[in-house]
């Protein structure tokens, strides 16, 4: 993938353009159409990437939450429950299977708002669990543990216990809730050095689940090291 300027983006009611990509709402699904080169340093050849994705939901939430008091960073669970199909063409793959589509959106850029992060999902018999918490930059905390109903509709619950995680290759902290304060990671998808991506078996209000968690540090993101060496993982085109 490629970070694109404004010049190359396009904003509409229902499509978004990216460059040679787009998203965009095609009846009942979000279709995620991809055309990319894969320009990494290091890669002799620009290597296409390209195919279509479909996200389609199973439950909709309209309700959107403030994670900060001044509301300058807004979360919004779209689709706390979705079925999503993968169809690339370059390389040629398929899947198909469950899924979840969120946004977070606000006035300022993510590392201005907050130092870390710490986010799970669920889903669940009869909906989605969804846990939430961080620091903000301010120093003061949040936390909140949702779960949507069958058609979306989002319920405040009492937090779970924290269930401490161990500490991804790049010595990163990560932790979810979880009933008793346990829970192990199954695999981890994504291991960068301030952002990481795994899947966890947990039991959450009483139900055996397979969760997704993401941890994420903005420090370290914001760091000039790290800033040096993003172009060699996602190039930018201004």
């Amino acid at each position: 993938m490629t970070e694109r300027g404004r010049r190359s983006v396009v904003q509409e009611p229902d499509d978004l353009q990216i460059g040679p990509s787009s998203v965009h709402w095609n009846g009942d699904a979000l279709e995620i159409l991809i055309e990319e080169r894969d320009k990494r340093l290091g890669i002799p050849w620009q290597r296409r990437v390209c195919g279509r994705v479909r996200v389609i939901p199973e439950a909709v939430n309209e309700t959107a939450f403030a994670l900060d008091p001044d509301n300058r960073h807004r979360w919004h669970c779209i689709a706390p429950r979705a079925r999503v199909e993968v169809d690339m063409h370059r390389p040629g793959l398929r899947w198909s299977g469950n899924g979840y589509l969120d946004s977070n959106f606000g006035s300022e850029s993510l590392e201005e708002g907050f130092r870390v992060w710490h986010w799970s999902r669920a889903h669940t018999l009869r909906g989605a669990a969804v846990c939430y918490e961080g620091i903000r930059r301010d120093g003061t905390g949040f936390a909140s543990a949702l779960r949507f109903d069958a058609d979306g509709t989002p319920r405040l619950e009492t937090l779970p216990m924290v269930a401490p995680l161990p500490d991804t290759i790049w010595q990163m902290e990560r932790k979810t809730r979880a009933d008793h304060g346990h829970a192990g990671v199954i695999r981890t998808w994504e291991d960068a050095p301030f952002y990481a991506r795994s899947r966890l078996h947990s039991r959450l209000f009483g139900e055996e689940v397979v969760a997704v968690q993401e941890s994420l540090d903005l420090d370290r993101f914001s760091s000039p090291i790290v800033q040096f060496m993003l172009p060699y993982r996602m190039p930018r085109v201004v």
